[in-house]
Protein backbone atom coordinates (compact mmCIF):
# COMPACT_ATOMS: atom_id res chain seq x y z
CA UNK A 1 0.00 0.00 0.00
CA UNK A 2 1.28 3.54 -0.93
CA UNK A 3 1.71 5.53 2.03
CA UNK A 4 0.71 9.48 0.85
CA UNK A 5 2.06 11.85 3.56
CA UNK A 6 0.50 14.83 2.19
CA UNK A 7 -2.91 13.87 2.73
CA UNK A 8 -4.29 15.95 1.02
CA UNK A 9 -7.71 16.35 -1.18
CA UNK A 10 -6.67 15.75 -4.71
CA UNK A 11 -7.78 19.57 -5.56
CA UNK A 12 -6.78 20.52 -9.12
CA UNK A 13 -3.42 22.87 -8.08
CA UNK A 14 -2.96 25.82 -10.10
CA UNK A 15 0.68 25.12 -11.03
CA UNK A 16 0.19 21.36 -12.04
CA UNK A 17 3.76 20.58 -13.21
CA UNK A 18 5.25 21.61 -9.67
CA UNK A 19 2.64 19.94 -8.21
CA UNK A 20 2.94 16.54 -9.56
CA UNK A 21 6.99 17.35 -9.26
CA UNK A 22 6.33 17.88 -5.20
CA UNK A 23 4.17 14.91 -5.15
CA UNK A 24 6.43 12.38 -6.94
CA UNK A 25 9.73 13.83 -5.15
CA UNK A 26 7.76 12.72 -1.33
CA UNK A 27 5.95 9.69 -2.44
CA UNK A 28 9.53 8.27 -3.86
CA UNK A 29 11.33 9.20 -0.52
CA UNK A 30 8.86 7.78 1.46
CA UNK A 31 7.95 4.45 -0.57
CA UNK A 32 10.62 3.91 -3.06
CA UNK A 33 10.56 4.20 -6.67
CA UNK A 34 9.58 1.10 -7.65
CA UNK A 35 6.25 1.00 -5.44
CA UNK A 36 5.08 4.18 -6.72
CA UNK A 37 2.86 4.12 -9.75
CA UNK A 38 1.65 7.21 -11.95
CA UNK A 39 -1.62 7.09 -10.69
CA UNK A 40 -0.29 7.21 -7.09
CA UNK A 41 1.49 10.59 -8.21
CA UNK A 42 -1.61 12.01 -10.04
CA UNK A 43 -3.55 11.54 -7.20
CA UNK A 44 -1.18 13.09 -4.41
CA UNK A 45 -0.51 15.53 -7.06
CA UNK A 46 -4.24 16.51 -7.53
CA UNK A 47 -4.17 15.23 -11.12
CA UNK A 48 -5.35 13.07 -13.91
CA UNK A 49 -2.49 10.19 -14.95
CA UNK A 50 -2.58 12.13 -18.60
CA UNK A 51 -1.04 14.90 -16.73
CA UNK A 52 2.03 13.14 -15.52
CA UNK A 53 2.66 11.85 -18.90
CA UNK A 54 1.80 15.29 -20.69
CA UNK A 55 4.52 16.85 -18.81
CA UNK A 56 7.34 14.12 -18.00
CA UNK A 57 6.51 11.43 -20.52
CA UNK A 58 7.68 8.54 -18.07
CA UNK A 59 7.96 7.79 -14.67
CA UNK A 60 11.83 7.59 -14.82
CA UNK A 61 11.23 11.05 -16.86
CA UNK A 62 9.59 12.48 -13.94
CA UNK A 63 12.65 11.15 -11.35
CA UNK A 64 15.39 12.19 -13.85
CA UNK A 65 13.67 15.84 -13.44
CA UNK A 66 13.71 15.44 -9.95
CA UNK A 67 17.33 15.50 -9.53
CA UNK A 68 17.86 18.56 -12.13
CA UNK A 69 15.91 20.44 -10.25
CA UNK A 70 17.65 19.92 -7.00
CA UNK A 71 21.40 18.64 -8.48
CA UNK A 72 22.25 21.43 -10.35
CA UNK A 73 21.51 23.91 -7.75
CA UNK A 74 23.47 22.09 -5.41
CA UNK A 75 26.80 21.09 -7.18
CA UNK A 76 26.76 24.00 -7.83
CA UNK A 77 26.81 25.17 -3.86
CA UNK A 78 29.24 22.65 -3.31
CA UNK A 79 31.27 23.53 -5.95
CA UNK A 80 31.29 27.14 -5.11
CA UNK A 81 32.15 26.42 -1.57
CA UNK A 82 34.68 23.84 -2.36
CA UNK A 83 36.74 26.98 -4.73
CA UNK A 84 36.63 28.80 -1.53
CA UNK A 85 37.54 26.33 0.84
CA UNK A 86 41.33 24.95 -1.27
CA UNK A 87 41.78 28.38 -0.73
CA UNK A 88 42.20 28.04 2.82
CA UNK A 89 46.10 27.76 3.59
CA UNK A 90 46.25 25.97 6.91
CA UNK A 91 45.64 22.20 6.29
CA UNK A 92 43.72 21.54 9.01
CA UNK A 93 41.48 24.19 8.24
CA UNK A 94 41.32 23.33 4.77
CA UNK A 95 40.45 19.97 5.31
CA UNK A 96 37.53 20.95 7.39
CA UNK A 97 36.00 23.72 5.02
CA UNK A 98 36.45 21.19 1.95
CA UNK A 99 33.82 18.65 3.91
CA UNK A 100 31.84 21.17 5.11
CA UNK A 101 31.80 22.32 1.62
CA UNK A 102 30.36 18.95 0.81
CA UNK A 103 27.90 18.46 3.30
CA UNK A 104 26.38 21.31 4.17
CA UNK A 105 24.16 21.70 1.47
CA UNK A 106 22.49 18.68 1.97
CA UNK A 107 21.51 20.58 5.20
CA UNK A 108 19.54 23.08 3.72
CA UNK A 109 16.01 23.50 4.46
CA UNK A 110 13.64 21.48 1.97
CA UNK A 111 12.19 24.35 0.81
CA UNK A 112 15.24 25.77 -0.81
CA UNK A 113 16.05 24.19 -3.79
CA UNK A 114 19.38 25.76 -4.03
CA UNK A 115 20.88 23.43 -1.06
CA UNK A 116 19.00 20.26 -2.03
CA UNK A 117 17.07 19.73 0.97
CA UNK A 118 16.70 17.02 3.35
CA UNK A 119 13.53 15.40 1.91
CA UNK A 120 15.87 15.49 -1.45
CA UNK A 121 18.60 13.19 0.06
CA UNK A 122 16.24 10.98 2.21
CA UNK A 123 14.76 10.52 -1.51
CA UNK A 124 18.65 10.01 -3.05
CA UNK A 125 19.09 7.38 -0.08
CA UNK A 126 16.16 5.42 -0.54
CA UNK A 127 17.20 5.10 -4.37
CA UNK A 128 20.65 4.33 -3.42
CA UNK A 129 19.26 1.10 -1.35
CA UNK A 130 16.35 0.52 -3.54
CA UNK A 131 19.11 -0.27 -6.63
CA UNK A 132 17.00 0.60 -9.29
CA UNK A 133 18.85 0.86 -12.19
CA UNK A 134 17.14 4.25 -14.09
CA UNK A 135 18.24 5.72 -10.86
CA UNK A 136 21.65 4.81 -10.61
CA UNK A 137 22.64 5.67 -14.26
CA UNK A 138 21.09 9.09 -12.65
CA UNK A 139 22.74 9.39 -9.77
CA UNK A 140 25.94 8.91 -11.60
CA UNK A 141 25.05 11.17 -14.22
CA UNK A 142 24.66 14.08 -12.01
CA UNK A 143 27.23 13.57 -8.83
CA UNK A 144 30.30 11.57 -10.74
CA UNK A 145 31.81 14.86 -11.59
CA UNK A 146 31.17 16.99 -8.19
CA UNK A 147 32.57 13.51 -6.13
CA UNK A 148 35.51 13.56 -8.35
CA UNK A 149 35.98 17.14 -7.41
CA UNK A 150 35.86 16.19 -3.77
CA UNK A 151 37.69 13.57 -3.70
CA UNK A 152 40.66 15.10 -6.11
CA UNK A 153 40.41 17.89 -3.30
CA UNK A 154 41.20 15.91 -0.95
CA UNK A 155 43.91 14.52 -2.05
CA UNK A 156 45.36 17.12 -3.21
CA UNK A 157 45.71 17.44 0.79
CA UNK A 158 46.68 14.69 2.09
CA UNK A 159 48.77 12.95 -0.56
CA UNK A 160 50.66 11.02 1.83
CA UNK A 161 47.24 8.73 1.97
CA UNK A 162 46.03 6.93 -1.63
CA UNK A 163 43.51 8.22 -3.66
CA UNK A 164 41.32 4.61 -3.09
CA UNK A 165 41.59 4.97 0.55
CA UNK A 166 40.04 8.36 0.14
CA UNK A 167 37.17 6.99 -2.17
CA UNK A 168 36.49 5.02 0.69
CA UNK A 169 36.11 7.48 3.23
CA UNK A 170 34.21 9.79 1.18
CA UNK A 171 31.61 6.75 0.73
CA UNK A 172 31.47 5.86 4.05
CA UNK A 173 30.68 9.84 4.62
CA UNK A 174 28.02 9.67 1.88
CA UNK A 175 26.24 6.77 4.05
CA UNK A 176 26.40 8.85 7.42
CA UNK A 177 25.09 11.93 5.85
CA UNK A 178 22.22 9.87 3.92
CA UNK A 179 21.75 8.61 7.61
CA UNK A 180 21.84 11.28 9.89
CA UNK A 181 18.91 12.94 7.60
CA UNK A 182 16.70 10.04 7.11
CA UNK A 183 17.02 8.70 10.73
CA UNK A 184 17.93 11.63 13.07
CA UNK A 185 15.57 10.34 15.95
CA UNK A 186 17.68 7.55 16.51
CA UNK A 187 20.56 10.01 17.94
CA UNK A 188 18.08 11.71 20.03
CA UNK A 189 16.82 8.41 21.73
CA UNK A 190 19.95 6.57 22.19
CA UNK A 191 21.85 9.90 23.53
CA UNK A 192 18.41 9.81 25.72
CA UNK A 193 17.50 13.29 24.71
CA UNK A 194 20.47 14.67 25.66
CA UNK A 195 21.32 15.37 21.71
CA UNK A 196 19.00 16.32 19.50
CA UNK A 197 19.41 14.20 16.00
CA UNK A 198 17.29 17.26 14.21
CA UNK A 199 19.64 19.99 14.91
CA UNK A 200 21.52 20.73 11.55
CA UNK A 201 24.39 22.65 12.63
CA UNK A 202 25.36 19.64 15.25
CA UNK A 203 24.75 17.26 12.78
CA UNK A 204 27.04 18.92 10.40
CA UNK A 205 29.96 19.87 12.68
CA UNK A 206 29.98 16.19 14.31
CA UNK A 207 29.83 14.89 10.31
CA UNK A 208 32.79 17.32 9.47
CA UNK A 209 34.94 16.68 12.40
CA UNK A 210 34.02 12.72 12.28
CA UNK A 211 34.92 13.04 8.38
CA UNK A 212 37.59 14.91 8.88
CA UNK A 213 39.96 12.42 11.26
CA UNK A 214 39.04 10.03 9.07
CA UNK A 215 40.58 11.65 6.09
CA UNK A 216 43.51 12.20 8.44
CA UNK A 217 43.70 8.07 9.45
CA UNK A 218 46.86 6.47 8.11
CA UNK A 219 46.68 4.75 4.95
CA UNK A 220 45.27 1.16 5.51
CA UNK A 221 48.98 0.21 4.15
CA UNK A 222 50.62 1.76 6.83
CA UNK A 223 48.47 0.61 9.56
CA UNK A 224 49.73 -1.25 12.27
CA UNK A 225 49.95 -4.22 11.50
CA UNK A 226 47.47 -6.79 13.58
CA UNK A 227 48.51 -8.06 16.80
CA UNK A 228 49.05 -11.88 16.54
CA UNK A 229 48.35 -13.91 19.41
CA UNK A 230 50.84 -15.66 21.23
CA UNK A 231 51.36 -19.04 20.27
CA UNK A 232 50.54 -21.35 23.19
CA UNK A 233 52.70 -24.29 23.93
CA UNK A 234 50.96 -27.63 24.77
CA UNK A 235 52.46 -29.80 27.61
CA UNK A 236 52.65 -33.75 26.58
Amino acid sequence: MIRNPASKPTARKPNMREAILVAAEELFATNGFNAVSVRDIAQAAGANPGSVTYHFKTKDGLLLEIYRRHCGPMNLRRSELLAAAKRVRDLQDRLEAMVRAYVAPAFTSGSDLAGGGARFTRLRAVMSAEGNEVARKIIAQTFDDTSHAFIDAIHDSLPHVPRTDIVWRSHFLLGALYYSLVTPDRVSRLSRGEADGSDAASAIEQLVQATVAAFQAPALDQAAPTRRRPVVSSKT
